[in-house]
């Protein structure tokens, strides 16, 4: 099979996905802080807000997702932010007090 072929099948197997949101929702919510935990069945990711200078967050959303469905987020996350340092430029890293799932 060609490249040109290739494409052509892995375009038609691509499903059209329309996502609806209500306008809350989609407003989106500011995470600072992240942790995560995992069983052998899912994997629990914490988006948290750390109130400048405080040893208190606030849990803004929990998501519970499967292992492969973790991996696929994994890979759509690195794909974006190297998308993104290819436009902007690298992302600075600074280290982030430690979290303790709890």
């Amino acid at each position: 099979m060609s490249k040109e072929e290739e494409e052509e099948e892995k375009n038609k197997s691509q499903i059209k996905l329309e996502i609806q949101s209500d306008e809350v929702t989609a407003q989106g919510i500011y995470s600072n802080l992240a942790g995560i935990a995992h069983s052998e069945t899912e994997f629990i990711m914490d988006f948290l807000f750390l109130y400048p200078n405080q040893s208190k967050a606030k849990l803004k959303s929990r998501i519970v997702a499967t292992p492969v469905h973790a991996k696929r987020f994994l890979s759509a996350l690195s794909e974006n932010i190297r998308k993104y340092e290819e436009r902007f430029g690298p992302i600075e890293e600074k280290s982030a007090p430690p979290y303790a799932h709890g």
